[in-house]
């Protein structure tokens, strides 16, 4: 006789910004919850930092890959998206902004318009309040030391200033803890949670490493692990990591769902079994929640599509890259004592992301589709690959270096104190500390259109041509950025060939009035699927014009209203989970 299979109130495929945000609701209010995420947990101290590791660090379990990094290449565009327990937030800036309340767009796509937002700012706004509260959103403490002396933020206020957009720059909020609550913001100071975090392990404030994009070993980001997962940890769901959704499908009165448990995989070894031969564990829940990503949650819908009869035509549609832009601003210089001197932008001192410059949008008073500018920091290493690039020039100051050397060791100079000649081989370092990335995203066009190929792998009919317009825009005031700040704008190198980098893919699975119009509801439930639910960055019918995080979190938040509304079993009392219980499966 065959073990019963497990069975939940929901299952949920994925921990980013939807499913780790409706794991806290559902299970606060008392379903039993299931979670799958197929990436590992990172506790502090975890993210790779060596070349060893980092090589490592990339999601492809079929090349026994089991990392943090998922990058995608189709024609058009390129994607980053994270593989991991906690989803983006393991790799994103933080940045947390709200939707402009004039661009929940409503044309209709059947004469010439590009999207339809069946939700509004309104309705979202009480959800906003609650996202931002349970991320502990913090701006950057630009007014105190020693932060008030932070280069890059300095000089996007400057630039903000002198393009005439200083009442347009703002520190946005961000999911970083600066400070205790009450306590005045101190770099590295251990931060006292309410609740143990499901790692249990100590945090730390914000030491401006700027690593928050390749994962903070501190905690001091407050990443989904540590807030949304830890609560619904606390409220009784099961978390499982390294579980990766293969199929699912409609049964009796519910779902079920296959995964590959990748717990006993050895990284860096190809698995013995090819992807289709891999065994899968099978458990079913009333009802499930599909929140592993614009490509993820597409890729599954497109896979399992024949088990979904009745599924919308507009699955894969408007899909875009929130009008992401990547530039650099190089070797920017100021007016000093002694003429013009290299200006200080330090891009790894600390968050990616201190600032932003609003481009208004037509339908706020601006022209055209609206964009930000935003600082973006790096780690600190990314400087020292700077200074490698000029190898002729390292070579000179090291040959003068053991020139100066040999002369000490054949008794040919008499000063024996070197440490200036050792300095000077390093150099000025004046190329990496005036130099930094700049970021845009916006409103581009969400024209974009996923589907499978031949050999049923994701694939997007993207080109740039298509909004060119835009593009140039946000590329020229990029540019109007480099020239006020006296630098040179240096374009990201792939530009020139019409394709862009998103780490922001959104759409797929678009929210629609109707089954003609889209995948979801405006409450993200599958029309003709009832208790079949997309809460990710899908869903989205178009861009949102600033960070899309915030706003994908605040529809999950409402979408987990709806869901219990219509949950078929009530909401049950339960107990306070145990602290010795938080342990991952």
């Amino acid at each position: 006789m065959s073990p019963r299979r497990e069975h939940f109130d929901v299952i949920i495929v994925g921990s980013g910004f939807g499913g780790s945000v409706m794991a806290w609701r559902l299970a606060e209010a008392g379903l039993r919850v299931c979670l799958l995420e197929r990436g590992k947990a990172y506790p502090p101290g975890s993210f790779p930092r060596s070349p060893y590791d980092m090589r490592r660090n990339f999601w492809d379990p079929s090349e026994g890959l089991h990392g943090l990094f998922n990058i995608w290449s189709f024609s058009g565009l390129a994607g980053v998206v994270s593989s991991g327990l906690g989803g983006g937030s393991l790799i994103y800036a933080n940045v947390l902004l709200r939707k402009d309340e004039k661009t929940f767009i409503r044309e209709d796509p059947h004469d010439g318009g590009y999207e339809y937002w069946p939700v509004t700012r309104e309705d979202l706004e009480s959800h906003y309040d609650a996202v931002e509260k349970m991320l502990g959103a913090q701006r950057y403490p630009f007014d105190q030391e020693p932060y008030r002396h932070t280069a890059k933020t300095i000089a996007m206020k400057l630039a903000a200033e002198r393009l005439g957009r200083q009442d347009d720059w703002e520190l946005p909020p961000l999911a970083v803890t600066f400070g205790n609550p009450g306590e005045p913001p101190v770099p590295g100071e251990p931060i006292r949670e309410r609740h143990p975090n499901l790692h249990g392990r100590t945090r730390l404030t914000c030491r401006l490493c700027g690593e928050c994009d390749i994962g903070c070993n501190y905690g001091s980001k407050n990443t989904l692990d540590y807030t949304y997962l830890s609560a619904a940890k606390r409220a009784g769901a099961e978390i499982r990591v390294r579980s990766d959704v293969r199929s699912f499908r409609h049964e009796g009165e519910g779902y079920v769902v296959e995964y590959v448990d990748h717990s006993r995989a050895q990284e860096g070894e190809r698995p013995s079994l090819t992807r289709s031969r891999q065994p899968c564990e099978v458990i079913s829940a009333d009802k499930l929640v599909l929140s592993a990503g614009t490509f993820g949650t597409t890729f599954l819908m497109f896979k399992n599509q024949g088990a979904l009869p009745g599924l919308s035509t507009r699955l894969g549609a408007q899909f875009n890259g929130n009008g992401d832009m990547l530039a650099f601003l190089s070797k920017c210089v100021q007016k000093g004592k002694r003429g013009r001197e290299p200006r200080l932008l330090d891009g790894g001192h600390g968050p990616v992301i201190t600032s932003t410059i609003h481009v208004r949008d037509a339908l706020a008073g601006g022209e055209d589709r609206e964009f930000n500018l935003q600082d973006a920091g790096h780690p600190e290493f990314v400087n020292w690959l700077h200074e490698g690039l000029n190898q002729f020039a390292i070579l000179r100051r090291f040959a003068r270096l053991g020139i100066r050397l040999a002369q000490g060791w054949l008794g040919w100079s008499k000063d024996t104190d070197v440490s200036a000649e050792i300095a000077n081989a390093l150099g000025d370092c004046v190329g990496s500390s005036s130099s930094m990335p700049l970021l845009a995203m916006g409103r581009d066009l969400p024209n974009g259109h996923m589907s499978l190929n031949e050999d049923g792998l994701l694939a997007i009919d993207w080109k740039m041509r298509g909004d060119e317009s835009y593009f140039r825009r946000v590329q020229g005031e990029m540019a109007r950025v480099a020239e006020v700040l006296e630098g040179k704008f240096i374009q990201y190198p792939l530009g020139v060939l019409n394709r862009i980098i998103t780490v922001h893919p959104l759409g797929g699975c678009p929210m629609g009035r109707s089954v003609a119009e889209g995948v979801v509801d405006s409450h993200g439930e599958v029309f003709n699927h009832p208790g079949l639910y997309v809460a990710d960055g899908s869903v989205l019918p178009g861009p949102t014009g600033v960070n899309p995080s915030l706003t994908i979190a605040a529809l999950a938040d409402r979408f987990a209203d709806h869901l219990i509304e219509h949950s078929r079993r009530p909401p049950r009392s339960r107990a306070p989970v145990p602290e010795e219980s938080m342990a991952l499966h």
